[in-house]
């Protein structure tokens, strides 16, 4: 087997620690400072593409939603998403770290088919939790895969999001019968209690990391009511 060639590194900003581009032949692998393992890998990314479709599911046929994505990652979310959504529909993902852009520009961006070059994508460089807090109703999903899930490692601040007041913030910023999908690499039953705490109606799946094997990954669903 061929090594991995280190390709780039970006500095995750308030000593997030650093990510770290490789590649190998067609397969490419992000790795996080300090910590044992990938935290991506271009060839595992079903449940992230489930967490799309499952948050996306009650507007496929909706003309003009409008979606967000926490987090660019190696870009199946997003790409997930847009095969989710109608020709009407915008997609908006916020991504922290320049850098992860400008790789899903790059040769890193064809693993999931170039999903930024799409015309109804748009970018939004900076901290999610800035977005949301603006409170204003003005999305139909709500992804978020900025980290680990509710036990976060990569950037501490996203703690906000998974609290009361974040969650809150969230239920907010969707507009009534909006769904907010949550990845995690675990199952959390407090995390699915501080949901219905903030007003949403939960739902817990457990997906695979690639089509019906490897590892199990939790997707929690919060749905907004009508009213």
């Amino acid at each position: 087997m061929k090594p991995l060639i280190k390709l780039a590194i970006a500095t995750i900003p308030n000593d997030g620690g650093e990510l770290t581009l490789f590649r190998r032949e067609d397969e490419f692998s992000i790795r996080l400072s300090g910590v044992r393992g990938e935290l991506m890998n271009s060839r595992i990314y079903n449940s992230e593409q489930e967490l799309a479709k499952l948050g996306c599911a009650h507007i496929k046929n909706k003309n003009k939603a409008e979606v967000l994505v926490g987090g660019l990652g190696m870009g199946y979310t997003l790409a997930s998403a847009l095969e989710s959504v109608n020709a009407s529909s915008r997609v908006t993902v916020a991504e922290l770290i320049p850098e992860v852009v400008e790789w899903n520009q790059g040769p890193l961006g064809d693993c999931a088919g170039k999903p930024l070059a799409d015309g109804r994508c748009q970018v939004r460089l900076g901290d999610i939790a800035e977005l949301i807090k603006m409170r204003k109703p003005n999305f139909d999903a709500i992804l978020l895969d900025v980290d680990n899930g509710p036990e976060g490692i990569t950037q501490g601040e996203n703690n906000w999001l998974y609290s009361i007041g974040g969650l809150g913030a969230l239920y907010s910023c969707l507009r009534p019968g909006g769904m907010l999908a949550v990845w995690s690499a675990t199952s959390d039953s407090k995390f699915a209690t501080q949901l219905k705490k903030a007003g949403f109606s939960v739902d817990v799946r457990t997906v695979r990391a690639r089509p019906g094997k490897g590892s199990r990954h939790t997707i929690f669903l919060g749905k907004r009511s009508l009213r």
